[in-house]
């Protein structure tokens, strides 16, 4: 295999640059449809996309094929110094590559550059895991005979990341997938193309071999059905809303093919009458507000204890209506603007419906200006049970803030719901922090804090959030198929 790089990879929304093509073999794709490209801050045209056409994602799959049949054997060492190459390239274009992912996603510019920062570290994590892959020995059962277990990369994987965190996702999957010895086609969101280009483009230019990593746009439901059906591929990752992605497991079902699903939440938090109701309620306005509430982990349902509720409820909504929100590229901002109208238009209908069943709204609730999509950070009280948004996850700037008498009311309520990603509790007890680790229904869990999410740690939810995990050993282990071997 050749290894092929493009130019100014990491700046691709400059004057003369506004196409936004897919890579396979580490060429550009040309000849698809085109789509729009837009800033979220003020819908304006920023780049024409290229979708890739039916006979290209098979292309890509043959491409991917051929490319795992040399790049499984390649020397360990070799994925990992790629990986940490490409982890080096991407730190010395970060200023360039956050502007990139501001314009085309909204966030603002620090929130970006730290995504970049740490999908970096993510790619140096993964790297040195590389390097700790092993198996083990076991005794035979009969005289002069072994047992070994060889690690092996599980194939071709179909890698299938949203808009929210399109480097940080991207490279989550990415990376220990190489790391593991397994090709990638990665099938990202139509509106963030541009910095999963420049990723791609990184990598080649670390020099990871040409067709190790294939890169499409297009129609996603097309897409995702003709790279979980084709024999090519051996593994199907995706993060996404959770009934897309019971769709891609029924898919994947039939073919039989594993999965990493990491779908959709509605976080709850719990306020215990013996925490300090004014620091958990500036500790929350940042974990809410952070990618305006686009975040599958981010703090929703708010179930805050009787003796309390009124000072966090008056601190938090006065930390929420203080939130400066407008074009992530400008300085200042705490939010900027969610990612396309359907949010804004969902964010419009969860509002509506909690007020007429009865909630009081403490703040926000409604579009800011008519241009752009921003939302007003929004808070609502006394949120009946039979609201819409007690049960949809809104993934926007908006929280719930209800009352409850004690532990067991707060657990019962949180864990009402479907899906259990990430929760969070605000404790002074070490005896309440226990009970709350033992009975809360959620794959993670922070208490005094909103950090559930580091790469050496797993990540992954329960019930209807998904199964499989991302980070850590955890989630490098999904791309490795473990033989056993019987030397008699």
């Amino acid at each position: 295999m050749t290894t092929s790089a493009s130019g100014d990879w990491a700046t691709p929304y400059g004057a003369d640059t506004t196409t936004i093509m897919g890579r396979i073999d580490g060429k550009p794709l040309t000849g698809g449809r085109s789509f729009d490209i837009l800033n979220p801050a003020n819908e304006q045209v920023i780049g024409q996309g290229v979708a890739a056409s039916p006979e290209q994602v098979q292309a890509a799959l043959t491409s991917s094929a051929a490319a795992f049949e040399t790049w499984r054997f390649s020397p360990v060492q070799q994925r990992s110094a790629i990986l940490h190459r490409a982890a080096a390239l991407m730190r010395d274009k970060a200023q360039e590559l956050a502007l990139t992912l501001t314009l085309e996603q909204g966030k603002p510019l620090a929130q970006a550059l730290v995504e970049i920062q740490i999908s970096a570290e993510a790619l140096d994590w993964f790297a040195g895991a590389a390097l700790r892959i092993d198996g083990r020995v076991m005794p035979g059962r009969t005289p002069g005979a072994r047992q070994i277990t060889v690690p092996e990369p599980i194939g071709p994987v179909a890698a299938l990341t949203p808009w929210n965190f399109p480097a940080l996702l991207a490279v989550r999957k990415i990376g220990p997938a190489l790391a593991a010895g397994c090709t990638v086609v990665l099938k990202p969101a139509e509106e963030t193309p541009a910095i999963t280009v420049a990723i791609a483009d990184a990598f080649a230019q670390a020099g990871l071999p040409d067709g190790v990593l294939n890169l499409v746009f297009g129609n996603a439901a097309e897409i995702s059905s003709a790279l979980i059906a084709s024999p090519v591929i051996r593994k199907v990752s995706f993060t996404g809303s959770v009934p897309v992605g019971k769709l891609l497991a029924e898919q994947a079902g039939r073919h039989m093919k594993p999965c990493t699903l990491e779908l959709g939440g509605h976080a709850p938090v719990l306020v215990m009458d013996d925490a300090d109701p004014v620091k958990a309620a500036a500790a929350s306005v940042l974990g809410k507000s952070r990618n305006s509430g686009q975040v599958c982990t981010s703090p929703t349902r708010f179930f805050v204890q009787d003796a309390v509720h009124d000072r966090f409820l008056s601190a938090f909504t006065e930390g929420m209506a203080a939130l400066k929100v407008g074009d992530g590229t400008q300085p200042g901002m705490d939010m900027g603007p969610l990612a396309n109208g359907r949010r804004i238009t969902a964010m419009e209908e969860l509002v509506a419906d909690a007020i007429q069943r009865g909630a009081k709204l403490m703040t926000g609730g409604a579009r800011i200006g008519n241009r752009g999509y921003m939302f007003e950070p929004t808070v609502l009280a006394g949120v009946p049970d039979d609201a819409m948004i007690m049960s949809s996850e809104p993934f926007g700037p908006i929280a719930i803030v209800n009352r409850v008498a004690d532990l067991d009311e707060a657990l019962a309520k949180a864990n009402s719901v479907s899906v259990g990603l990430a929760g969070y509790a605000f404790t002074d007890s070490q005896t309440r922090a226990v009970a709350i680790a033992n009975r809360l229904e959620v794959g993670m869990l922070a208490i005094n804090n909103f950090a559930v999410s580091q790469i050496e740690a797993p990540f992954g939810g329960v019930k209807d959030s998904g199964y499989g995990y991302e980070g850590g050993p955890e989630g490098l282990s999904h791309y490795l198929h473990h033989k056993l071997v019987h030397h008699a």
